[in-house]
């Protein structure tokens, strides 16, 4: 069924005559009459009775009216939707990530949601390595990973620069130091992340080729535990810096370089770069673009992949 025949119907009902509806909706009167036959031929019912001096609605025009009615509002109701989302005092916004990445975007969802409230956002946690093809599917608008994609179909901007620290808590005995050597760490306790990462392979291959003893005598599902653990002087860890560094400026942590380990990794936003972006996620990365990106770590060991 057209909706343009039921315009036309509704307008004649309204008139109450076919000449004023035509005038209306500068059309001709031929035409006008038309819709109507067609609408009631699709309908196969009559909607108008003919036969009256005035014009006159049967039963069924009746019924068809209050439902044209309804279809003109559900159109304004429509084009009032759109227009929220142009100005984005509406919509949704769906991001990837995966638990340390989703922490970059504290700061940039806080300043969002003080610009447009009423945008419904949602990040999902996902591993790294499948946003692209999640975005790819639309089952993502934007996501959040640490390497690049190279695909052609996905457009990938660096945004942040991360690198691997070592973190002890206040009373732990190299809290004072500077910098410490690997093979001064045999004997500490390290809390690990149990879920594998290129961060947590480059540990243990250099504490490997430097044959000192990686203690992972305590390992943890999320960044927050290890965090607390570390907090209360159970152990040491090596963790993203963007994952503590509240932290380490409040004095609650201690970052201690290690010598032999420099690594960084550059946090990339994506999106797909043929379909049509959202109002919601185009302005999310216009925030971000105005935020700018983060200064590049240099002489560091660069991480592909997490």
């Amino acid at each position: 069924m057209l909706l343009h025949s039921l315009k036309v119907f509704l307008s004649v009902a309204n008139e109450k005559s076919f000449s004023r509806a035509a005038e209306k909706m500068l059309r001709t009167q031929p035409a006008i009459s038309l819709a109507v036959q067609r609408l009631e031929a699709e309908l196969e019912e009559k909607l108008i009775d003919r036969s009256a001096k005035e014009l006159l609605l049967t039963d069924a025009g009746k019924v068809v009216l209050e439902f044209a009615r309804r279809f003109e509002n559900l159109e304004g109701d429509m084009f009032n939707a759109l227009a929220e989302l142009r100005d984005n005092s509406s919509g949704r916004l769906t991001i990837g990530a995966n638990e340390s990445t989703s922490l970059y975007l504290l700061n940039h969802i806080e300043q969002y949601r003080r610009q447009f409230p009423k945008v419904k956002v949602q990040v999902r946690r996902s591993l790294s390595s499948k946003v692209p093809a999640q975005l790819l599917d639309g089952d993502l608008e934007l996501g959040l990973i640490s390497f690049d994609p190279g695909d052609e179909r996905i457009i990938s901007t660096v945004i942040y620069t991360d690198r691997l620290v070592f973190v002890v808590s206040p009373q732990h005995r190299l809290a004072a130091r500077g910098d410490v050597s690997i093979s001064e760490l045999g004997m500490e306790t390290f809390i690990a992340h149990n879920v594998l990462s290129p961060y947590r392979e480059i540990v243990l291959r250099e504490f490997q080729r430097h044959r000192v003893t990686l203690n992972m005598d305590v390992e943890m599902p999320t960044v927050e535990t290890i965090r607390r653990l570390v907090q209360r002087n159970e152990g040491v860890a090596f963790l993203p810096k963007m994952c503590v560094e509240p932290e380490i400026e409040n004095g609650q942590l201690k970052e201690v370089r290690v010598k032999e380990l420099n690594v960084e990794r550059k946090i990339r936003l994506v999106y797909p770069a043929k379909r049509a972006l959202s109002h919601a996620a185009k302005a999310f990365l216009e925030l971000v673009e105005r935020d700018g990106v983060a200064p590049v770590v240099t002489d560091a060991q660069s991480l592909p992949l997490s």
